[in-house]
């Protein structure tokens, strides 16, 4: 980790720049196989499945079967974590269902807004060597309590033709509706086009490599609607001299460990627990099995000794975290200083594992500074806020006029026109 020694706000935009991801390159390949697979639909993915996934396989459904196998093939006391963190998850995000309110914003004009799920959705789920079931019951819970009417998932075969039990279980456990064996730009391109077996959908969700994220922003331009712009996972930890730096380090880690393009950034207001720290890094990361894409992902990470909270605060909030842990003896009145964060971890034993899994908030969240802009995915992912609106006579005589002169002044005489004739027909009527 390069290490930063008080620095002055000059240099926080050098701290806070990410890994840089040359996506020129990657970005005509991928519109490739997009086209590809909206011409030739099923034919197609299967044949990048051959080709990327080195899979075998004939159709792209997952059969009932299957699932009930690779359900009764995972170890009870996963189905069990499982199970445990499927009701969290389904909690909170049931809490953030909003009643429906009519507000009578003039006397005969009500108006209100009610929350409608999507329709279709589609979930991906990376495989390969960190397969993410965890995702499938982060992104299904909430379109269940939505009211999704379909709800698909597509994630990467092995290369016998199966998918990894725990995904399959985890699809069971939350009630998706199909899974398919398709992973990378061939799957997005098949969730926002359809094929002849996997449906169009009108929302994509779930993280990815590049070339998913990439595939994912260019469908979204005219196809599909997708969750949000990312990138690769991060963690901004604030400590200081009261924090476990045996803590700090595997919070670090944790995140580094995700993939070699990840980045994690300690913020701490002590030089001791720098230096603690760093130790505690490096004892920590000797003994990880993914102890070399730790390694590469530390390269791109930053330690940054500030002076005192309130800078720490600033620096983070610039920074905008995917997760943000605050470990600090203040942390609470540190958290209210929140502005720009994907999610916010507080006090010693608040670990991003727990987020991660099962403690109930939802672990898809914007990376790359998106939280400025971003909220992660909750239950208003799934819906659309559809307004609706009554007017009475009444309600046409105390709006009327100030909609035919707004509409004259932006010289719009069919805008005018609408309201005129029924303000006509009321004065007409009272006479």
């Amino acid at each position: 980790m390069k290490r930063y020694m008080y620095p002055q706000r000059g240099e926080w935009c050098e701290i806070t720049r990410r890994p840089r991801i040359e996506t020129k390159s990657l970005e005509a390949t991928v519109k490739a196989i997009l086209d590809d697979v909206k011409e030739r639909g099923d034919e197609a993915v299967i044949d990048y499945e051959a080709r990327f996934d080195h899979a075998s396989i004939t159709t792209l459904a997952v059969s009932t079967r299957e699932i009930d196998e690779a359900y009764e093939a995972v170890p009870k006391e996963l189905i069990d974590a499982m199970v445990l963190a499927y009701g969290n998850i389904s909690k909170f995000h049931s809490a953030q269902q909003a009643e429906v309110k009519k507000v009578e914003t003039s006397p005969g004009v009500t108006c209100w807004q009610r929350s409608v799920a999507i329709e279709k959705v589609g979930l991906y789920i990376p495989g390969g060597t960190a397969p993410l079931f965890s995702t499938v019951l982060m992104l299904a819970a909430p379109a269940k309590i939505a009211g999704c009417g379909e709800i698909i998932l597509c994630t990467p075969p092995a290369p016998d033709g199966s998918v990894n039990p725990a995904i399959l279980a985890a699809a069971k456990i939350a009630g998706v509706d199909k899974v398919f064996k398709a992973g990378g730009v061939q799957a997005v391109g098949a969730m926002a086009y359809g094929t002849g077996s996997i449906p169009k959908v009108y929302k994509i969700f779930g993280p990815g490599n590049q070339y998913v994220m990439a595939a994912k922003q260019i469908v979204s331009l005219h196809d599909v609607a997708i969750d949000m712009p990312a990138g690769p996972s991060e963690v901004c930890v604030i400590a200081d001299e009261t924090s476990n730096p045996e803590y700090v380090a595997a919070d670090l880690l944790s995140q580094a460990e995700h993939g070699s393009d990840s980045q994690v950034l300690l913020i701490t207001t002590s030089e001791a627990q720098a230096d603690m720290v760093e130790r505690e890094i490096n004892a920590q990361l000797d003994r990880l099995p993914r102890k070399d894409i730790a390694a590469k992902a530390l390269d791109n990470s930053k330690l940054v000794v500030i002076k005192d909270k309130r800078e720490a605060m600033d620096l983070s909030n610039m920074y905008a975290p995917e997760h943000l842990i605050i470990s600090t003896a203040d942390c609470e009145e540190l958290a209210r200083m929140v502005v720009n964060a994907g999610s916010v971890f507080i006090g010693r034993y608040a670990c991003e594992s727990a987020g991660d899994y099962a403690s109930g908030t939802n672990h898809t969240l914007p990376t790359h500074g998106y939280a400025k802009a971003y909220n992660g995915v909750n239950l208003d992912s799934f819906c659309r806020k559809i307004t609706f609106q009554t007017i009475t006579g009444e309600g046409v005589r105390n709006i009327g006029k100030a909609v035919e002169i707004m509409a004259e002044c932006e010289q719009l005489e069919a805008h005018k026109n609408a309201m005129a004739l029924r303000r006509k027909d009321i004065e007409t009527n009272l006479q």
